[in-house]
């Protein structure tokens, strides 16, 4: 464990000083084909088999939203933040460490380090939750994935970042470094693959099978699996969990469209099914009841109970924790629990 360990720290060390030394164009480039290659595997040695229907779906909506913020942040994301490093004068923190190796090491662990408790803040306040749900909400986890961000938190990271880079005083290069060795990792745990030897290699980082829990539809499983490079955060912290989810996104209909995501940023409940107006409750009811009644072969006095069970699933099937009108959801069973 110690000499994974040790490995990985003198990988992204080196990493990390050849970095330095690329240009933008290179450094988008280089991201460019590691999306390709990520994206390629997907197809060729997926997790679970999805439909090219249901992956372009997911790879539509997350570029185009990926492009939107763009246009509204930056051409990168990473261009802000190399503005604010070119332009911080004072010296900063890590100005002290003389070795720039290490330096550029430090400062990318401090960096994971901030990314995790921001990525924790996100699931546990409503008012950020509002907009990191856009990026739980595809339901077909992929490498595209990784974009899936409303623009509103991304502005919120990109002012986190910026803060950060003039506290320790980051430079360029190393900003550009950090921020594609960022986004090499991000893609990578969104990919739908699996392979030999993840589960060890996820002692050290966040691979795709610890990632996939975090994108689970259950909160027990989806409020886990933070960290963003390194896996150590989650276990220090006590949000380490392995498990392979049932299902992936976020519970009820939401939209998966550009303008839907950007709009349901806005917004703290989960929208209602369009078809939910239609529907006749009452029917619904009284056909469920008839099912438990023919259950115990239609035998006398349970009729009142069978209706009122019938009555709470049905309301908990259509509406699920959401407040429902008075008149809706005033289960008379309430008055009656001695007698059901």
């Amino acid at each position: 464990m110690s000499s994974e360990i040790t490995s990985l720290i003198t990988f992204v060390e080196a990493y990390l000083t050849w970095l330095s030394h690329l240009s933008g164009e290179l450094a988008t480039f280089t991201l460019l084909i590691v999306f390709v290659a990520l994206s390629a595997l997907e197809l060729n040695y997926p997790k679970r088999s999805l439909s090219l229907k249901q992956l372009r779906q997911s790879y539509q909506t997350n570029i185009g939203l990926f492009i939107f913020n763009s246009l509204v942040v930056s051409f990168l994301t990473a261009t802000p933040l190399l503005i604010v490093a070119e332009h911080a004068r004072h010296p900063g923190l890590l100005n002290y460490i003389a070795n720039p190796g290490w330096r550029a090491l430090l400062s990318f662990v401090l960096l994971d380090l901030l990314l995790y408790f921001w990525h924790r803040a996100g699931h546990s306040f409503e008012s950020l939750w509002m907009f990191h749900k856009v990026h739980h909400n595809d339901p077909y986890l992929n490498v595209s994935t990784a974009f899936r961000i409303h623009g509103v938190e991304l502005l919120i990271i990109t002012v986190l970042k910026s803060a950060y880079i003039v506290l320790l005083g980051v430079e360029t290069t190393t900003v550009l470094a950090h921020e594609t060795v960022l986004t090499v990792f991000i893609m990578f745990h969104h990919s739908h693959i699996s392979f030999p030897g993840e589960k060890r290699l996820g002692q050290v980082i966040i691979t795709p099978y610890l990632h996939r829990a975090h994108h689970s539809t259950e909160r027990n499983e989806h409020d886990n699996n933070y960290g963003a490079v390194f896996s150590l955060w989650d276990r220090l912290f006590g949000t380490w969990i392995e498990a392979e989810p049932v299902k992936i996104g976020i519970n009820n209909d939401s939209p998966q469209t550009v303008l839907g995501l950007v709009k349901f940023g806005f917004t703290t409940a989960t929208p209602v099914p369009v078809y939910e107006a239609e529907l006749d409750l009452k029917a619904m009811i009284a056909e469920a009841a008839y099912y438990k009644a023919e259950k115990r072969a239609f035998m006398p006095g349970n009729e009142l109970c069978d209706w009122l069970e019938a009555k709470r699933e049905i309301i908990r099937m259509v509406y699920g924790d959401k407040p429902v009108k008075k008149h809706v959801n005033a289960l008379e069973c309430s008055s009656l629990q001695g007698f059901c």
